[in-house]
C-alpha cells in the first residue's frame, strides 16, 4: 500500500495533542474531517491506531509505534525536499553529525579550506540514537562510538579511546584511583540499553549524582563535563570505545565522500 503523507500528518497531530478537537484546531481542519481521515489511515493499515473514550484518546500499541516511525518519515520527507530546493538554488551543503565529547573542528575547517563553496552544518547527536540522523537524512557524515547499526552506512574505524566509571562521590569506589568490572557487579548502570533513557547527558549527571546508578562512560565525555560530585575512574579491564566516521551508502554525496577521506586522514594522525 501507499502510505499517504497527509493523513500521517494528521495522525501525529492526533498522537501529539491526544485529543481530535485541539488536533484539528492546530490543523485548521473540522474536526469531523480530521475523525474520517483517521478511520481512512485506519482502513489503510488494517488496524486501530487509538482507543476512543468520551473523555480520552490514547494510542494504541500499533499507534504508539507508527508515532515513533512517522518522526523518521517527516525527517527524512523534510531533509530531502530540502536537499531539492539547495540543488535548485545551486547551494552544497553539508551537515555533519557528532557524538558528545568528538571534536570535528579541525577537520571541518581544513574542508572548509579545500571546498570553500560547501555550506557546513553540525549537528549534535543524542547518545541513543547515533546513527539515526544519517538514515533519515537529517545529517550527511556522522563521526559516531560504537556500538551503533552498521546497516546501510559506510563505515571507517578512526580510533579508539578507554572507558571510565562515572559515580557519585557518595559511592563505596569513589575513593579508588581506578576499578575492574568486577568491582561494578550489582550496580544499577545506567548505558544506551537500559529501560530510563534520559534526553541529554546532563539529565544522566543529575540522576547519577542522586544516587540513581552509575555510568560507563568515554573517557573524552567525562573530561568535558567536570562536576564536583562526581568522579571518574578508569576501568581497567573494559573494552576501548572504537571512533567511527560513517556516511549512508545508498546515498551519492560527492561532499560527504570528500569530507569522508579527508576526516579519515586527518583524525587517523590525530589518534597517532
Amino acid at each position: 500500500m501507499d502510505l499517504d503523507l497527509r493523513k500521517l500528518r494528521y495522525f501525529a497531530a492526533v498522537a501529539e495533542h491526544r485529543h481530535f478537537g485541539k488536533a484539528a484546531e492546530e490543523l485548521y481542519i473540522a474536526q469531523p474531517v480530521l475523525s474520517r481521515q483517521i478511520r481512512a489511515l485506519e482502513r489503510d493499515l488494517g488496524c486501530e491506531l487509538f482507543v476512543r473514550t468520551t473523555r480520552s484518546v490514547q494510542l494504541t500499541p500499533a499507534g504508539e509505534q507508527l508515532r515513533q516511525e512517522a518522526a523518521g518519515v517527516f525527517a527524512s520527507v523534510d531533509s530531502a525536499v530540502r536537499r531539492v530546493h539547495e540543488i535548485d538554488r545551486g547551494l552544497r551543503r553539508l551537515v555533519v553529525a557528532f557524538a558528545s565529547g568528538l571534536h570535528v573542528s579541525e577537520v571541518v575547517l581544513a574542508f572548509t579550506a579545500k571546498y570553500p563553496e560547501v555550506e557546513i552544518d553540525l549537528l549534535r547527536l543524542n547518545w541513543w540514537e547515533q546513527d539515526v540522523p544519517l538514515r533519515d537524512g537529517r545529517a550527511d557524515v556522522g563521526y559516531l562510538r560504537g556500538p551503533f547499526d552498521r546497516t546501510g552506512l559506510q563505515v571507517a574505524e578512526i580510533g579508539s579511546e578507554r572507558r571510565v566509571a562515572c559515580l557519585p562521590t557518595s559511592h563505596r569506589l569513589a575513593d579508588r584511583e581506578a576499578v575492574a568490572l568486577a568491582d561494578l557487579a550489582g550496580e544499577s548502570i545506567m548505558n544506551a540499553q537500559e529501560r530510563r533513557r534520559v534526553s541529554s547527558i546532563e539529565e544522566k549527571f543529575e540522576l547519577i549524582a542522586s544516587g540513581h546508578g552509575i555510568a560507563l562512560m568515554p573517557e573524552t565525555v567525562a573530561q568535558i563535563y567536570p562536576r564536583a560530585d562526581l568522579v571518574y575512574l578508569p576501568i581497567v579491564d573494559a573494552e576501548p570505545d572504537g571512533t567511527f566516521l560513517a556516511v549512508p551508502a545508498g546515498r551519492r554525496n560527492e561532499p560527504a565522500l570528500d569530507f569522508l577521506e579527508l576526516a579519515t586522514t586527518t583524525l587517523r594522525a590525530g589518534e597517532g
